[in-house]
């Protein structure tokens, strides 16, 4: 997830909530050990479906952190 730009959803929601906070850490983390594999001239097979894995899970992540932002988002809407 982008955090260099400016969201003020979720720049509220990683200030607040220890969740979104750990979700988009967990998702830096993927994205570093995707670059790091991609970086290989000649993966093996085991970090081949590690890659393959590992997008699957940055997405799912990132998925639910956009899920947690469109929540946020709704609340913020009823509340004015």
């Amino acid at each position: 997830m982008d955090m260099t730009s400016v969201n003020p959803v979720r720049d509220e929601l990683f200030k607040n909530n220890q969740q979104f906070r750990e979700l988009v850490q967990q998702h830096e983390n993927y994205e570093k050990r995707l670059s790091e594999l991609a970086s290989l001239t000649y993966p093996n097979e085991e970090e081949l479906l590690e890659e393959s894995t590992l997008k699957k899970k940055k997405l799912a992540v990132k998925d639910e952190l956009y899920a947690m932002m469109d929540d946020f988002s709704k609340k913020k809407v009823i509340e004015h």
